[in-house]
């Protein structure tokens, strides 16, 4: 007995030197093709109590555009109005099954689908869903913007406009501080749709919104995005480790503003007197280089 003992321990212990000599697994995780996915909630007359959901169906991934009010959450820090909410999210690249649903905290609302349907990504790029139009007319309409955008000459900026009112705009951008021009960048922008993209010289740019042929604003005149250039964590003079931020002062950037229209009197969407009138909030479409 003392001799098998003797025997098994040993066995034990050599099967022990065999494992440990084994060479570790390595466990490759595939590279996954990814795109670029903003939702933009430009519906004035239908909403759920926290507005709407936008997510893929088909995948399990954390792309989903969660609780996006009309409007996108617009918030002004030093002048500047932003659609905090209107990021780009990475999705799988192929061909995506996504539905638009109604946010709220009652189940009987919350699995109401404003619209189920496909679309394709490639990889690399960005693209903007943007629900617009009038539900409850029955002229809801989804739009999926392939978001490329070349690549502006050297020390240049790239800037549109999105309408999503419903009526034709004139749009003119200028130096903020400078007097707005007589004659539009963007003329007769449809109802729903985006105009091309120009390029100007970086700097401070406003945007002044005007009905198609011209007339009184429909708002004040906006400041676009400023960005910021690279940085350090270390300060002033420190190795550039923080990437540049989009805007008309940083060069490489795209900007947009997109014009939304004034809430459904009447309906959930937000009835204060902000949402009474048009107004306007600005999105990156393309960063800047990194530069370091």
């Amino acid at each position: 007995m003392q001799r098998i003992t003797r025997l098994s321990i040993l066995g034990l212990a050599a099967l022990a030197g065999m494992s440990a000599c084994k060479p570790e697994s390595v466990i490759v995780t595939p590279a996954i093709p990814t795109a670029g996915v903003r939702f933009i909630n430009a519906l004035p007359d239908s909403t759920g109590s926290f507005g709407l959901d936008f997510r893929f169906l088909d995948i399990v991934e954390n792309s989903t555009a969660f609780r996006v009010q009309f409007r996108n959450s617009p918030t002004t820090t030093s002048g500047v109005t932003a659609a905090t909410s209107a990021q780009f999210r990475a999705a799988q690249a192929g061909s995506r099954r996504f539905a638009v649903f109604l946010d709220d905290t009652l189940q009987a609302i919350a699995s109401t689908k404003l619209k189920d349907s496909t679309l394709t990504l490639e990889a690399g790029k960005n693209y903007t869903v943007i629900l617009w139009g009038a539900a409850r007319a029955g002229q809801m309409k989804l739009s999926v913007i392939n978001e490329t955008v070349a690549e502006p000459p050297a020390g240049k900026v790239a800037v549109r406009v999105i309408n999503a009112t419903p009526t034709a705009i004139d749009v003119r951008r200028f130096v903020t501080g400078a007097a707005v021009p007589a004659g539009a960048t963007w003329s007769n922008v449809a109802g729903l749709s985006a105009s091309s993209f120009v390029t100007t010289d970086t700097g401070s740019i406003s945007y002044n919104v005007q009905p198609a042929g011209g007339g009184t604003p429909l708002f004040a005149d906006m400041i676009a995005l400023l960005g910021a250039p690279a940085s350090s964590s270390a300060g002033t003079g420190g190795k550039l480790d923080i990437e540049p931020l989009p805007g008309t002062r940083v060069a490489g950037s795209a900007v947009t503003l997109i014009v939304f229209p004034r809430s459904t009197a009447g309906a959930r969407t937000p009835q204060t007197a902000a949402f009474a009138v048009p107004a306007g909030a600005f999105v990156w479409d393309k960063r800047p280089p990194r530069g370091f």
